[in-house]
């Protein structure tokens, strides 16, 4: 399926999705820092919030992509760096058109899931209370999840002290985003646990894709089967507890269970079905 998709929409994919990703953010810290001058709350006017969509604000159905994550600019600064490696090595793994439609389907996930949110809650929440909880930050972290999937053994330092591999990180990972959702979905705050569940159910529908499932095809089941029974050579007969062996010299009379060393052959001059083994193919004399 990724393989026709990508054969006719290839040649939309963006290159470098991660520079303009993370450029988006870079705007995005811009305006926080901004609002603390202005006074005005530019970021607000950014959020995915589906109440304020359904009134008019569309532009919010991608403006919230530049929301950046709360944290210090020294953190930034390492998320930046980190995810701009990992982002353009998928890249380069997958391809710009597989990866872009990896980022644009957790965004979509998390578009669906906040429309979702909104219409469970409706107004039971405060209005904005689902636009603060909904960003990219799990977005970027299925990339995490979808590079310790391709490089499973790569080794990183966890906070440039402790080598780790990227699966235990991964594992570790899924562990913490896996307590935060069901504690969410316990205290009745589903709208929190929507871009985690999004960019959870976006990583596991795109491994699916990438697999090779025919194996589980009924139609491929039966196929290796025959194939197998027909490659698979047929067992040694038995004749009262002993085994009959299926090739025989006709000169010394030795088999492939007396002999498992030896090669037989039938040969094409002598006339009948004689049998020879590798010692006496050639120097036996032809019956006629």
């Amino acid at each position: 399926m990724l393989d026709k998709l990508e054969k006719k929409f290839g040649k939309y994919a963006i290159n470098n999705l991660m520079i303009y990703l993370l450029g988006g953010y870079a705007v995005g810290y811009l305006l926080a820092f901004g609002q603390r001058f202005t006074g005005v709350q530019y970021l607000n006017y950014l959020t995915l919030e589906p109440r304020y969509i359904l009134q008019g604000q569309v532009w919010r159905l991608i403006s919230w992509i530049i929301f950046p994550p709360r944290t210090s600019i020294l953190w930034a600064a390492i998320m930046f760096l980190l995810y701009y490696q990992l982002g353009t090595a998928l890249e380069r793994t997958w391809g710009a058109f597989r990866f872009n439609l990896y980022i644009f389907g957790g965004m979509l996930f998390t578009v669906i899931g906040a429309f979702i949110a909104y219409a469970i809650y409706g107004g039971h929440i405060p209005v904005g209370i689902i636009g603060m909880y909904t960003s990219t930050y799990y977005i970027n972290l299925s990339i995490f999840l979808a590079f310790s999937t391709c490089f499973p053994d790569m080794q990183v330092m966890l906070y440039f002290i402790i080598p780790i591999k990227m699966k235990w990180m991964s594992i570790f990972y899924l562990v913490i985003v896996g307590y935060e959702v069901v504690d969410y979905v316990i205290n009745g705050a589903f709208y929190a646990a929507v871009p985690i569940i999004a960019s959870l159910l976006n990583f596991f529908i795109f491994y699916m894709m990438t697999r090779n499932m025919s194996r589980f095809n009924p139609k491929d089941i039966h196929r290796r089967a025959e194939f197998k029974r027909a490659a698979t050579p047929p067992r040694t007969q038995y004749r009262d507890g002993s085994p009959i062996a299926r090739h025989k010299c006709a000169v010394c009379g030795r088999t492939e269970l007396s002999n498992p060393e030896l090669e037989f052959r039938f040969c094409s001059k002598c006339n009948g079905n004689y049998e020879y083994c590798s010692d006496h193919l050639f120097t036996h004399t032809h019956i006629h």
